[in-house]
């Protein structure tokens, strides 16, 4: 069995549902599973749907508008009489539904509940189109098989009920199912955290220990660096699991970071692939690979660079890390690159659900602090070091770090 991973990118529209159809076909369509994200930018779209809901509570013509548009989409692909379109409008309904009835002030549970409606739309019209064309499968609810806590927007996963339910499936079948999202021992949905898709076509792999995952970019796969932010980038052949992971935990937007650890339990190899050259070969992440020693750029903006001190000059000791790591995983800032002295602490953090205010909030009552936002975080692997400046290309550099041949420098 092989698991095949589609993102928003490759099911925008009507013509990119159709191409996804084209690539299964030249991959064979047999014994496989299809995680499949929502449309196009539909996750962006449902966010501010759960913004207005807090704020104005006058949501529904914004969710009207994402029905109509996936209605849209289905309409180019099927007959009008075709039973998709009342699957489409039930999903849309049961979203507005649970917002009308909703009591939770939680943003978080009130966001997973509302934006996994994008996933399983997507995943209803691929399963459905991919019927009316005769490539047979089953849809099926995530939901029902990947099983977690209830840590609403970042879910750790129950690995051991998640594989206790995936048992049922039958590996001789073709399944269509949707990424980013699960549930916890209540049945509430709950999703990985933003990206997570990968995560979860990772998680079937290992759980119905599959022979491949292939995931399906719009690129031609791992490359030294994203090619619409850097020049003269080459394409990976073949890196290792353990450079694969170093890049993902730097960044490079390619590779989700949760994605790599299971399939390196239980050797899976794992491909990245364009789905718009899909006979090419892409990547090959795996086992018995020479680590790569091509130079490689990972560039991560929207950051924000983040210097703490004690107030009386005294060392930032092992007392204070401990107060502001629980901090920083309280409000779910994330740490991109640490550097410590003797009396202050810098961090460049990821502020992915805005939590960035109450931390500094916090950290007031005891520390001084200072904030510089919208910085980036430009990390070089198997970096020349005598290419440095060049490479800085005259930007402010704010904290740099080298540690054998990586290099990362935050710069404004």
């Amino acid at each position: 069995m092989k698991v095949f991973k589609f993102g928003g990118a490759s099911v925008k529209d009507a013509e990119s549902v159709k191409n996804v159809s084209v690539v299964l076909g030249t991959q064979g369509f047999n014994s496989c599973l299809v995680v499949v994200s929502a449309m196009g930018k539909t996750t962006n779209a449902l966010e501010k749907v759960v913004e207005t809901y807090f704020v104005k509570g006058d949501f529904a013509a914004e969710l009207e508008d994402l029905q109509q548009k996936h209605l849209a989409v289905a309409q180019d692909l099927f007959p009008s009489e075709h039973a998709v379109f009342s699957k489409i409008k039930l999903i849309f309904q049961e979203t507005e539904a649970f917002l009308r009835r909703n009591k939770s002030p939680n943003y978080n549970f009130v966001y997973d509940q509302v934006v996994s409606c994008g996933e399983l739309v997507s995943s209803v019209i691929l399963s459905q189109y991919l019927n009316y064309i005769k490539f047979s499968n089953s849809w099926i609810d995530a939901r029902e098989y990947i099983k977690t806590d209830h840590n609403y927007r970042e879910a750790n996963l129950d690995w051991e009920r998640t594989k206790e339910h995936m048992s049922s499936l039958d590996r001789a079948q073709c399944y269509v199912t949707q990424g980013f999202i699960g549930a916890d021992e209540n049945n509430f949905t709950v999703t990985l955290g933003r990206e997570g898709s990968d995560y979860s076509a990772a998680i079937f792999a290992f759980c119905l220990k599959t022979d491949s995952l292939t995931i399906w970019k719009d690129v031609p796969g791992v490359m030294t660096g994203d090619p619409r932010k850097f020049q003269n980038v080459e394409l990976l052949d073949h890196i290792s699991y353990e450079e694969a992971i170093e890049m993902a935990y730097y960044g490079a937007s390619v590779i989700h970071p949760k994605t790599l650890q299971p399939l390196m339990q239980q050797q899976i190899p794992f491909y990245v692939k364009s789905f718009l050259e899909p006979t090419k070969a892409g990547t090959r992440v795996g086992s018995g690979v020479a680590p790569a020693v091509a130079q490689s750029f990972i560039l991560k903006e929207n950051q924000h660079l983040l210097r703490i001190a004690t107030r009386d000059f005294s060392f930032i000791a092992e007392e204070h890390l401990s107060q502001i790591f629980s901090l920083l995983a309280k409000y779910k800032v994330k740490i991109s690159l640490m550097q410590n002295s003797a009396i202050s602490l810098d961090l460049c953090v990821d502020d992915l659900y805005n939590g960035i205010e109450s931390l500094l909030s916090d950290l007031a009552k005891d520390f001084q602090t200072e904030l510089t936002r919208e910085v980036s975080l430009f990390t070089i692997r198997n970096a020349n070091l005598d290419e440095l400046n060049n490479l800085y290309n005259g930007r402010e550099i704010l904290l740099e770090q080298v540690a054998k041949r990586t290099v990362q420098a935050v710069l404004k």
